[in-house]
Order: structure tokens, then C-alpha cells, then sequence
């Protein structure tokens, strides 16, 4: 993704982590306060073929809400030949961190589908050198998600500790570069879209510090206790989905203050790569996006919570 040229972050946590300390929780949303602590960012995203919607449109057209206790972010299904972007939903919090375990336990995201491309990523203030963090993204017809890291220049990675089959595409995690950030992929099909959803999802938890970011996806039915019981111990959760190490980057300088991001894009990048299987239907992917509502009626995040937990010394 790319860092939108302003920032609303209001708080700012500094969570540095010491010998005896615990993670404890500073924030959580829910369908109970999920707009309250996430913002509507309207307007067009990353060259892509999206409409942004503002939070009274994104209700007046059902495109984001509470839906069976959850929190509903979705994309219009229902217009015909759009024309300059299909309304979509991205959100936003209204504070940012730096380090700490970020959880979010979601039931369904974006299915695979021609012409989308969806995430959830943090980012910071002065992009690229506050650094990004896309923990959730896709395009197309993918059925595995893409990890990356997206930094100022000097920030090299290693996967040291990543899960079999996750593979670094490049260590240097540098934006001006011809890959534009440090990727791993995964063989995890349970992880990204349809193969998520067919299995009511799961958690994404994500242990930031200043010697690695580490992901970890847990399935449904296999989040730890911890997790559920707000007690968050990474060291007990086995490898990672992906590991990020610090090997020639001072993580410290080049990832800080990051908001969180939910939103769902379209064409794009997902346009740039357009599969063939994609262009058999049409031969643009805005052209597809444009006159294929109902290929998004799967298009939408639904979402448990997101929390917050950062280091306490008091917990021991």
C-alpha cells in the first residue's frame, strides 16, 4: 500500500520492553466502539479504480456498519457502470503506536476476486521513513497473502524464524527500490481469502519490537488462550507466519508512530497484474471493476476487534 500524505493519530505510545515485563492492554475496539476509534479517510487510493466513501455515505449505503455483532466494511455491489471508482470503505485509527502486539480477530475478509485489493497495515506519519507494516494484502485471485515491510532507505531484513514455506522475496525493505519493500510470501491458504473464509477466519496477531516483526495467523479454531483471555505471551505461540529481523535495519528509526488500516482497494496494483484468467472477462481491470457489481458481494471485512497491548511493568 501507500501512506496517505496526512495523519489524524492523536495518542502516540512509546512501549519499550524490559526483562520482567508483560504485554497489557491499551486499546480495543469493537461493534461497540469500532467508529469511535477509527476515522473515514474519503477520496481515491494507491492509483486504484476505488471511491473512498465519508462515514455518512458509507452508512446511507450500507457499505459500513454493524452487521450480527460484528463490524461490516464492504464495497458497492449493486452499481452498474461506475464511472471514476467503485465506492468502497478505509478506515483509519485515530492513534498511533510504536512496538507492542496488535490482535485482530476477523471472520471474513475480502474473497478472491478480479480487480480487488485489500488490506490491513500500518503506517506513519512521514511515509516511507516512519515506516509500513502490511500484514493482510492480496490482489486478484490470490489465494495466499503477501507480508511486507515498506521503509526509508538503509533497512535490510532476514526471515530467520518464519514459517516453512514463507518465502523473502527481497531483504532490502527500502520503497525507492524496483521491489518497492521486503515481501515474504506464504503456502498458508487458510490465511487469505476464500480459503480464510471457508474457515470463518481466525486472528492476525502481530508482535512489533526493535529487533523484529513478527505475524502469526491463527485459524478459528486454534487461537490461543492467551489471546482469548487477554494475555497475550508471543513467546509461547511457536514460529510465525513471518519473522522480520532486524539484521541491517535500526527498526527503531525507520518504524514509529504507525496508525492502523483497514480498507478495501481496487484495480491498482491489481490492475498492473492482471492474470489472464482475469482478462478473459474483460481486458482492462476497470473496465471489469466498472461493470461487475455483483463480482463484490463477497468483498468485505467483517470484524470481531482489533486490540492494542503494549508493555507494563507492573504486570509481572
Amino acid at each position: 500500500m501507500v501512506r496517505l500524505p496526512t495523519i489524524v493519530g492523536v495518542a502516540t505510545l512509546a512501549l519499550s520492553k524490559t526483562a520482567a515485563a508483560k504485554y497489557t492492554l491499551f486499546n480495543s475496539y469493537d461493534a461497540t466502539n469500532f467508529f469511535d476509534g477509527f476515522e473515514f479517510r474519503n477520496g481515491t487510493g494507491s492509483g486504484g479504480f476505488a471511491q473512498y466513501v465519508d462515514a455518512a455515505t458509507a452508512k446511507a449505503k450500507s457499505l459500513a456498519g454493524i452487521r450480527d455483532g460484528k463490524v461490516y466494511l464492504g464495497v458497492d455491489n449493486t452499481t452498474e457502470n461506475t464511472t471514476g471508482g467503485r465506492q468502497s470503505v478505509r478506515v483509519i485509527t485515530k492513534n498511533v503506536w510504536t512496538n507492542g502486539v496488535y490482535i485482530a480477530d476477523i471472520a471474513h475478509m475480502p474473497g478472491s476476486a478480479c480487480g480487488i485489493w485489500p488490506a490491513y497495515w500500518t503506517s506513519g506519519p512521514d511515509w516511507p521513513n516512519s515506516g509500513e507494516i502490511d500484514i493482510i494484502e492480496g490482489i486478484n485471485m490470490q489465494k495466499t497473502p503477501i507480508i511486507t515491510l515498506h521503509s526509508g532507505a538503509n533497512c535490510t531484513v532476514t526471515n530467520t524464524g518464519s514459517a516453512a514455506g514463507s518465502v523473502l522475496v527481497d531483504p532490502d525493505c527500502d520503497s525507492s527500490t524496483s521491489s518497492g519493500g521486503c515481501s515474504q510470501t506464504s503456502t498458508n491458504t487458510k490465511a487469505y481469502g476464500d480459503g480464510f473464509n471457508a474457515i470463518n477466519g481466525g486472528v492476525y496477531a502481530t508482535q512489533w519490537t526493535n529487533s523484529a516483526i513478527s505475524i502469526w495467523f491463527f485459524p478459528r479454531g486454534s487461537i490461543p488462550a492467551d489471546i482469548t483471555a487477554d494475555a497475550p505471551t508471543p513467546s509461547t505461540w511457536g514460529t510465525p507466519l513471518t519473522r522480520f529481523v532486524a539484521s541491517g535495519c535500526d527498526f527503531a528509526s525507520h518504524f514509529k508512530s504507525n496508525d492502523i488500516i483497514f480498507n478495501t482497494n481496487l484495480c491498482g496494483w491489481a490492475g498492473s497484474a492482471w492474470p489472464s484468467q482475469c482478462s478473459a472477462k474483460a481486458a482492462t481491470c476497470k473496465e471489469y471493476v466498472a461493470q461487475n457489481p455483483s463480482a463484490f458481494s463477497e468483498s468485505y471485512w467483517l470484524i470481531n476487534y482489533v486490540k492494542i497491548y503494549g508493555w507494563s511493568n507492573a504486570a509481572k
